[in-house]
């Protein structure tokens, strides 16, 4: 679990380097997936350092994937917007009201509950029917994010990040599914891979257009609610005995803070220029 709350505290932190970053970079074909983007993008130096702790993230949530059930993984991750607010507050001087402080309580609150209530990670190996099926829906990631370029910007940054979520979601599942990365035969490998390159592009189209408020609630629920369905129903994670019930409630919990907070993902506005 302190793996977990690191890899949140990173991810938390990339979100708003990459937010300012991304706004910051010329607009795009408006495709969601736009690799040229991502390119003008890594032109940013908050984008690389967002890169940086994404990549010191992914390594402490592989670790945490390990050793805990994917729900608790997936709720730790989503205090992940816990930590956008607190750094949004410091870094971008956005103020925090005793409202939102309070949601940052009550997702502490979950994850505490959760934590208690957790067991140990189950010893399912998965189907090849479900790794092909994570395989399925990382390219079904792509194609909702070619066709959410369409799409008005309110709803289009809201399906972005479902999208981007759910292809987080993949690679979170994939990890419990991989015992080598060298086993070039298993499907869960390029589920990561290409589940994991999808997110990426589609987030920073949906940080680059459109209400960051909406992407970041959006990113939540796709990469929390399904592969925790995943585990406890393919992969065989429990909880305590008798502690069911808590963990429910502080999964519920913590998510609901979590989008609570979801809106402290938007950078502040620039200033506008001075007159001639």
């Amino acid at each position: 679990m302190i793996c977990a709350l690191g890899a949140a505290a990173c991810f938390g932190t990339a979100s708003v380097l990459q937010a300012v970053a991304a706004r910051a970079a010329e607009p795009g074909t408006g495709s969601g997936v736009d690799p040229a983007l991502l390119l003008r993008a890594l032109r940013q130096w908050r984008y690389l350092a967002g890169l940086g702790l994404d990549a010191m993230g992914f390594v402490l949530q592989i670790i945490a994937l390990r050793h805990i059930p994917i729900y608790a993984v997936g709720a730790a991750l989503a205090a992940s917007l816990a930590v956008t607010a607190v750094v949004a507050a410091r870094l971008l001087e956005v103020r925090l009201s005793r409202t939102e402080w309070g949601a940052v309580a009550v997702v502490c609150a979950g994850l505490l509950m959760l934590g208690l209530a957790s067991g140990e990670e189950g010893s399912g190996a998965g189907s090849l029917a479900l790794k092909l099926g994570l395989l399925g829906v990382a390219g079904l990631v792509l194609l909702v994010g070619a066709a959410a370029g369409r799409l008005p910007d309110g709803p289009r940054a809201l399906v972005l990040g479902f999208a981007s979520g759910t292809g987080f979601g993949v690679v979170e599942v994939a990890v419990r599914l991989i015992d080598s990365v060298w086993d070039l035969r298993n499907p869960a490998l390029y589920a990561l891979l290409l589940g994991g390159g999808a997110a990426f592009l589609l987030l920073t189209s949906a940080l680059q257009r459109g209400s960051v408020t909406a992407a970041t609630a959006g990113l939540v629920l796709g990469e929390t609610v399904g592969p925790a369905v995943v585990g406890v129903a393919w992969l065989g994670d429990r909880t305590r005995e008798g502690l069911t019930w808590l963990a429910v409630l502080g999964f519920a919990v913590a998510l609901t803070g979590s989008l609570a907070l979801a809106r402290f993902g938007e950078p502040p506005e620039p200033a506008p220029a001075p007159a001639a």
